[in-house]
């Protein structure tokens, strides 16, 4: 990432000057053309899209320095379910109509036929994983910026099923470059061919998005509302912990590792080691054992779930 980052200062014109690409995100935020010469504080402004997030995503697309900017959850979903309806209803249906055109379809048993079948298949897995970003996470997230978190789902169980979808439409672009000299027309599938290099290099983008972007800000949240949600009695000397932060102590005096503490409670290994780290700052107790000793004098577990070793 190079650190000459685009700020609210810049025109949008300065930003589609330096990066054409970027025509596609305005889009995607609800950004009609006709933007004069206005920053991108105005422009967002006038088109009620929060600066910092939209920042956030044109800076990690032209691959600059992205992070310092604070992401709004609203706005990303907004960009991010765009981007999908530009995918499933455009882009993908706009490739195939040009793949029909190009290829020789007249037998049922032919190369192109097979060609087809393999890139029909590839858009339904792209259609089902954004349905179910559309259907399950968006509004799991949603719930969370309203205070209501639903417990059947957490972000760090979307981040482990959240493969790429770009292997299997590269392995067409090669299929087509390297191999395929089964006729048709070549101007027609020429084209189609860069549409499939360009929508392979923007389905990449999309997914470093919401693993680099959407993933952390989500996680972040999670704590937060689940801090906000758990009314329990504390005892005196361990109100300085969260509630996240007394479950986290709870697993380690019953034994857990790192890994079966996430895996427990539905967190990535990063996020509990944070918390483990704040736990060790705040008591000034650092060992396994000595959080033991502590979760059982302030009443957090009863010293019969502890395992003797």
């Amino acid at each position: 990432m190079t650190d000459n980052s685009f700020e609210s200062t810049d025109t949008v014109r300065h930003l589609i000057r330096h990066n054409p690409s970027l025509l596609m995100m305005l889009r995607r935020f609800d950004i009609s053309l006709g933007f004069g010469n206005g920053t991108v504080g105005e422009v967002c402004a006038a088109n009620g899209i929060d600066t910092d997030t939209f920042l956030a995503v044109a800076n990690f697309t032209a691959g600059h320095a992205w992070r310092h900017f604070n992401v709004d959850l609203a706005t990303l979903m907004l960009y991010l379910k765009n981007a999908h309806s530009y995918f499933l209803d455009f882009a993908l249906p706009s490739i195939r109509r040009k793949l029909i055109e190009a290829l020789p379809m007249s037998d049922p048993n032919s190369v192109a036929m097979l060609l087809m079948r393999y890139f029909d298949d590839y858009s339904e897995e792209v259609r089902l994983h954004m349905e179910f970003e559309n259907e399950t996470v968006f509004p799991y997230i949603r719930n969370l910026l309203a205070g209501n978190p639903d417990t059947k789902l957490c972000i760090a169980q979307f981040e482990a099923r959240h493969e790429s979808i770009t292997p299997k439409l590269n392995e067409l672009k090669e299929i087509f470059i390297c191999h395929y000299s089964g006729g048709g027309n070549s101007d027609l599938l020429t084209s189609a061919l860069h549409d499939i290099i360009a929508t392979e290099k923007e389905l990449r983008l999309h997914c470093g998005i919401e693993d680099r972007i959407l993933v952390p800000a989500a996680q972040a949240l999670e704590p937060e509302i689940a801090d906000k949600s758990v009314a329990e009695p504390e005892t005196t000397d361990s109100q300085e912990l969260t509630a996240r932060e007394r479950e986290i102590v709870r697993c380690i005096a019953r034994g857990l590792s790192t890994k079966e503490i996430a895996a427990s409670l539905f967190l990535s290994t990063h996020t509990v080691t944070t918390h483990r780290r704040n736990i060790c700052a705040k008591l000034d107790i650092h060992s396994a054992p000595a959080l033991t000793v502590y979760a059982i004098l302030h009443k957090l577990v009863d010293i019969s779930e502890i395992k003797v070793q």
